[in-house]
């Protein structure tokens, strides 16, 4: 079978439609939704705001990541860490990914407006305005703090797996955004230290090119100095307790001393350990938070 065969084969046209939704960022988002589903409520989540919730929200933030694709499509093809993708390779015209985004977008609203409310289906639309168009169109290309404005949309599935249980937002549930917006600068900018050859190809005004290493493993310090605070606010707020705590404190600890680390002996083989270590530390403090929730030590203390 030569190569265009396999390229246009079914199951190899599911992998290509499937990686424009990006699946591991995907994935951990509604990760984050789901831990705000469950702390919403001091019992089980009903089953039809936590199925149609998850997948409104997975169809809504794919459909958004496709969007992302499309309109990233010439830097994506200069970047090697993108350059893989089927939308810059020109494997999927940028018709097909606007029907295919329009298809997985109204599925979503349909989905979220039928088995979760209103509120949760226009704020996962909003959510989707906010990172297609907001962030990938107007901020990515103009500000090297594109990262950090931008990271508003991206901190909002704690907020709408809340919504989709309970019909509102109470503060508990911003708590949880502003844990995902401190953490998102650093996050992202150890990602675009140790691909700044990438980003430079680009073009875009990353912070690693426009004011240099330095600069930015400072700025990394300062947002992971920021976010253990914010991580400590369920415990003051006392919506979580010991348990909690105590996981905040130690998976902090660890992440300030990477932060600590690129700021004054910078290497790429380190911002690449930190970048990883930010996936695995968001997944245990949310994962935290729930076990948290549920365990009696960690109840009323």
């Amino acid at each position: 079978m030569t190569a265009s065969a396999l390229s246009t084969s079914p199951g190899n046209r599911i992998a290509q439609y499937w990686s424009l939704t990006k699946p591991r960022v995907t994935q951990l988002a509604v990760f984050c939704a789901v831990i705000g589903m469950f702390l919403s409520t001091h019992g089980m989540v009903p089953w039809k705001p936590l199925i149609g919730g998850t997948i409104g929200i997975w169809l809504l933030a794919g459909a958004a990541f496709a969007v992302n694709c499309l309109v990233e499509q010439k830097v994506d093809a200069m970047m090697r860490r993108t350059a893989w993708r089927p939308s810059a390779r020109g494997e999927i015209t940028p018709v097909q990914i606007i029907v295919f985004s329009s298809i997985l977008g109204g599925l979503g609203m349909w989905t979220l407006n039928t088995f979760t409310n209103p509120l949760t289906m226009w704020l996962t639309f909003a959510t989707f305005v906010g990172y297609a168009v907001i962030y990938t169109i107007i901020l990515k290309p103009a500000t090297p703090q594109n990262i950090v404005i931008g990271g508003a949309s991206g901190a909002m599935p704690p907020a709408l797996g809340w919504a989709a249980v309970t019909g509102a937002l109470p503060a508990d549930a911003w708590i949880l955004v502003l844990i995902i917006f401190a953490w998102t600068p650093p996050h992202f900018w150890s990602l675009a230290l140790y691909r700044r050859a990438d980003y430079e190809k680009s073009g875009l005004p990353m912070l690693p090119i426009t004011h240099g290493e330095r600069f930015t493993g400072l700025h990394i310090l300062l947002y992971t100095i920021v976010l253990f605070g914010v991580t400590l606010l369920p415990y003051a707020t006392r919506m979580s307790g010991l348990v909690y705590l105590a996981s905040a404190v130690i998976l902090g600890a660890i992440y300030l001393g990477y932060a600590w680390k690129l700021w004054r002996h910078y290497d790429d083989a380190l911002a690449r350990s930190a970048f990883r270590y930010s996936l695995v530390y968001l997944s245990l403090l949310f994962a935290a938070l729930l076990i948290d929730h549920y365990v009696p030590l960690g109840i009323g203390l």
